[in-house]
This record gives C-alpha cells, sequence and structure tokens, in this order.
C-alpha cells in the first residue's frame, strides 16, 4: 500500500507533506468533493503514513510492511476509529459516536480517541458520510472538535460544503477534491481489477464523470441505457412532464423493494441531471449565448442538487420526483 494509488491528488499530498515537516498539522479537516474521486483512500493513507513505524527522514512515507501499516490496511489498527453512515439508516446514529443508551461516553468515537493511543503516538478518526451528520450527532462531536486531544486527527469526508453543518465547517480546515480524468479512472478501474476489458474501462471513464463509483453504476447495461434515455430526456421535459416523471420513477423502482437502493439510484438520476446542466452552461458560455440562458442552466443544475436534499432526508421518493421534473419543465 503506497501513495501510486492516489491519482491526481498530489496537490493535497504534498500540502500535508509540507504541514507534517513543520510540524503544523491541524487537528480536523474536512475533505468535500464528488463522490469516488478518492477522499477515503487519502484519508486512509494519510493515516498509515502518520502512524507508519520505518524510520525516515521524509514526511508521509509509507513502507507498507510494518506492523502499523498492515493494521491500517487490513481496517485493524487499534489507533484509528472509522465512523459510516450504516447502509439501513438516514443519517449517522448517535451510538456511533458516544456509545448506546447503556453505555453513555463510555463508547463510541469521542471516546475512544480521547484514550491514550495503543501503537504509536497518534489516533486518526475517519468519518465518512459527513454528508449525513445530523444535527444531534454534530453536537455530539463539538467539544471533541472545539478541544481535540493532543496528537489526534480527526478527518470528515463529504460531498459537497453546503451538504455541512455550519458547526462542523467553521472548526475544520477545508480540503477540496475535484472530479479525476477519464484516464485516472480508467487506470483504476484496471489496476484494481474492477473491470476485465480495456476497452470497457475505457467507455465507463467517458461517462463517469470523473467518478470511479459513477463508472461502477455504469457498469450494469440497463444503467448505462437508462442514463443516456434520460439526457434524451431532459431537453424535451417540457412537452411530456408526467410522462418522463413516470418513467424515471419505474427506473428508480426498480432497484429493488428495499428503500436504500432506491434512494440511491434517485440521487445518482439527480446528478446525472446536474452533469447535463453543467454541460449547457459550458456549451452557453462557450457559444457566447446570453445570460438569460445561462442563469437557466444554473437554476436547473441547483433543482437537481436539491433532490439529493429531500432524498437525504427520507422524503417520499414519488413525491421528490413528481416535483422535480415538474419544476424543470417550468
Amino acid at each position: 500500500m503506497s501513495w501510486s494509488d492516489i491519482l491526481e491528488h498530489d496537490d493535497v499530498v504534498d500540502a500535508f507533506g509540507r504541514a507534517v515537516q513543520r510540524g503544523r498539522l491541524a487537528s480536523t479537516f474536512l475533505f468535500v468533493g464528488p463522490a469516488g474521486v478518492g477522499k477515503r483512500t487519502l484519508a486512509l493513507k494519510l493515516a498509515q503514513a502518520l502512524l507508519c513505524e520505518a524510520t525516515t527522514d521524509e514526511p508521509l512515507q509509507i513502507c507498507g510492511d510494518c506492523p502499523s501499516c498492515v493494521q491500517v490496511a487490513a481496517g485493524t489498527h487499534p489507533d484509528v476509529e472509522f465512523v459510516c453512515k450504516p447502509a439501513d439508516k438516514s443519517s449517522i446514529p448517535l451510538d456511533l459516536f458516544i456509545g448506546d443508551k447503556e453505555h453513555r461516553n463510555r463508547e463510541g468515537l469521542c471516546h475512544r480517541i480521547a484514550l491514550k493511543p495503543m501503537r504509536g503516538n497518534r489516533k486518526v478518526a475517519i468519518i465518512d458520510d459527513a454528508d449525513h451528520l445530523n444535527a444531534e450527532g454534530a453536537n455530539c462531536l463539538l467539544k471533541t472538535l472545539e478541544e481535540p486531544p493532543p496528537r489526534s486527527i480527526i478527518i470528515l469526508i463529504g460531498t459537497s460544503l453546503q451538504r455541512q453543518l455550519p458547526t462542523i465547517r467553521s472548526r475544520s480546515q477545508i480540503i477540496r477534491f475535484q472530479p479525476l480524468s477519464a484516464q485516472s479512472v480508467q487506470q483504476l478501474l484496471l489496476k484494481h481489477d474492477l473491470v476485465e476489458a480495456e476497452q470497457e474501462a475505457s467507455d465507463l471513464a467517458q461517462l463517469s464523470g470523473g467518478s470511479i463509483q459513477q463508472a461502477l453504476e455504469l457498469r450494469e447495461p440497463e444503467v448505462r441505457e437508462f442514463r443516456e434515455q434520460f439526457q434524451r430526456m431532459l431537453p424535451e421535459v417540457a412537452s411530456d412532464s408526467v410522462a418522463i416523471a413516470k418513467q424515471v420513477l419505474q427506473f428508480v423502482d426498480a432497484a429493488g423493494k428495499d428503500a436504500p437502493p432506491r434512494r440511491a439510484r434517485l440521487r445518482t438520476l439527480a446528478l446525472w441531471g446536474v452533469e447535463f446542466y453543467r454541460q449547457q452552461l459550458r456549451n452557453a458560455a462557450i457559444d457566447q449565448q446570453d445570460v438569460e440562458h445561462c442563469e437557466v442552466a444554473v437554476d436547473r443544475a441547483q433543482r437537481c442538487l436539491s433532490v439529493i436534499r429531500h432524498v437525504d432526508a427520507n422524503a417520499n421518493l414519488a413525491s421528490v420526483t413528481e416535483a422535480w421534473i415538474d419544476d424543470l419543465a417550468r
């Protein structure tokens, strides 16, 4: 396990290296950027580098062979805490931060990160799915963020700054991640054996929007087919919004009976909409179209983003979809 798995985020790695070398590493970081671009991978590599037991004059070197490196890679290091939203929940449960009712403040991330490190001289906490951190959970984290234990590092991972609570944003150093190039997506798909054929990797990379996650979703032929169909529908949405909303709901329901995969599919559709209107905005700028064309594209992209917020808030999927398509038609 080395930094070779991190593509196109050299500036982030270099910034952390300089901070460590100068002894000025902050205690809390908020990683924001599209899903599937390497935020979680970089957070884990950073934890591995900070806990590596090999002696070296260069900051953030990863030997990959010492007990700490092996344990971080295996997800078993006692000084690395990892919290994420369970698949069947709409937010990160409070118990993961402060323990269940019988063990309040004696279990959970906030308790464990305050303990003395067991192997090295640091503790690292990674909170994935920070987009799903509710106000109650954020309040529990507040004291830890305001008075972080010595030699502790907390990394929160989300998709956008706007989806983070103000109490989290104001106490974190923001690290922004950009989408990957199609070449990097293709390289990672092949390197990690996520697809077998090079042509398939190339095709998925071109459609991925710079996200490994989106590339993997598009492996399913019916998903790829509907993506193309959906982007043909959007320019015609004003003429037949009812029929389009019906087709969208059929595609969402085809994800299965359980709510989480259906919500994930509607979230993906909304991201496809954002991608479509962003491209329209770029085209309008290139063609030097009037301001109104640009404003319409921006408004529609923002309306697509609002769908994600409603989905994450457990709103009724049919109501969200119908209102969304109807608004786009206006």
